[in-house]
């Protein structure tokens, strides 16, 4: 519209009969925009923006809220949870299309917990994969419900979760570490390449830098160190616990000074990365990627030298987290040392860590329980 055609379409109290038709169209739409704004506490333009802008329907489809996750998530360089959110919509849609439906029609109010359980049955039954990964995706579909329940497109009555209702297949917990005399195997054993000694070196570096997984070692910067020791924040943690993000910090020692000087970058300019594996200017869509083949490749070759070595061949980067915590508090480090060590916020995320006490532990114990001569 010019400026004089809104004047007297929508300013003037009776707008001539060619524009009354175009009146009661723009008063609907100020109609829904005050509704909407109405339903949205606190108030914020972004989320009146997507609500007034999408398709009628959109917010209660599955599709629709998966997709603004992802598109937030990737706004946001969480690209690992953005990736977690597409694998969960790619399973679910495969699920849609053996039932003969697509899933651009499925809303939150077609999924029961009869719904869920028929999904279960198809991945373990038909796709034959296991309940961890049902709980993994299903975990992403109830984040998604929430969301739709706290932007009131849905009512809290059709929450198909929880209590007699359908539960989520819990994470089988796989104590992964090794214990000390696996470990000291492990770190004599001789490399018969090139690629399992640089495996074998980036895994003992995050197992001495309180397991500090691959993601965190790689975007180590040189302003990170100082004094001796790395200061540094995880990746996984800075945007779901920003109000509470603390730095953690691992004192250097002989062994990990000298993997830094052995695969550091040579330029060790303040904001320059420790470890030049990620490229300069890399965007943060393919830093991602680096990262994942990275890991393949540590976890390809550790597993060459495990097996080499009689030891558990599904040792991973992963282990080495594990390995840390355990082998500490073993050694007598607190529950809450471990915690601090790895970063979690939740004592009970740390407790999972820990593989219990292996069998000579028990049995030095049970040998000293009944010790009482000695004095400490």
């Amino acid at each position: 519209m010019t400026e004089k055609e809104f004047q007297s379409t929508y300013k003037t109290g009776k707008p001539r009969n060619e524009h009354k038709e175009t009146r009661r169209e723009m008063q609907a739409v100020e109609l829904e925009a005050v509704e909407i704004a109405k339903e949205i506490k606190p108030f914020n333009f972004d989320e009146f923006d997507r609500k007034m802008t999408r398709k009628p329907g959109d917010g209660i489809k599955v599709s629709y809220q998966y997709q603004q996750m992802i598109n937030e998530l990737t706004k946001n360089k969480q690209f690992g949870t953005a990736s977690s959110y597409d694998l969960s919509q790619k399973s679910i849609e495969t699920f849609i299309k053996h039932k003969g439906k697509k899933i651009s029609n499925l809303t939150f109010y077609d999924i029961t917990p009869e719904w869920l359980q028929e999904y279960e049955t198809y991945m373990t039954e038909i796709k034959k994969r296991s309940l961890t990964t049902v709980g993994i995706y299903l975990r992403v579909l109830r984040a998604s419900f929430n969301k739709a329940i706290d932007e009131k497109e849905i009512d809290r009555d059709f929450y198909p979760f929880g209590k007699r209702k359908y539960k989520i297949p819990a994470t089988k917990n796989v104590k992964k570490a090794l214990n000390q005399s696996q470990l000291s195997i492990l770190f004599h054993a001789i490399p018969k390449t090139r690629e399992q000694e640089k495996a074998k070196d980036f895994f003992f570096f995050s197992y001495a830098c309180n397991g500090m997984n691959i993601k965190d070692i790689l975007l180590l910067r040189f302003k990170d160190i100082q004094d001796d020791k790395i200061e540094f924040v995880r990746a996984k943690t800075k945007h779901t616990t920003k109000t509470h993000s603390k730095a953690i910090t691992v004192y250097l020692n002989d062994f990990t000074k000298e993997m830094i000087k052995k695969y550091g970058n040579p330029d060790k300019t303040s904001n320059n990365r420790v470890f030049d594996i990620i490229p300069a200017n890399t965007p943060p869509e393919r830093q991602q990627v680096v990262i994942k083949n990275f890991t393949r490749f540590v976890n390809q070759h550790i597993k060459k030298l495990c097996k080499a070595n009689d030891l558990p061949e599904e040792t991973s980067t992963y282990w080495a987290r594990h390995s840390f915590a355990t082998n500490a508090i073993r050694n007598g480090a607190s529950m809450e040392f471990i915690q601090e060590s790895l970063g979690h916020e939740n004592m009970k995320t740390t407790q999972n860590y820990f593989a219990g006490f292996d069998n000579e532990a028990k049995k030095e114990f049970a040998n000293k329980i009944m010790d009482f001569d000695k004095i400490d």
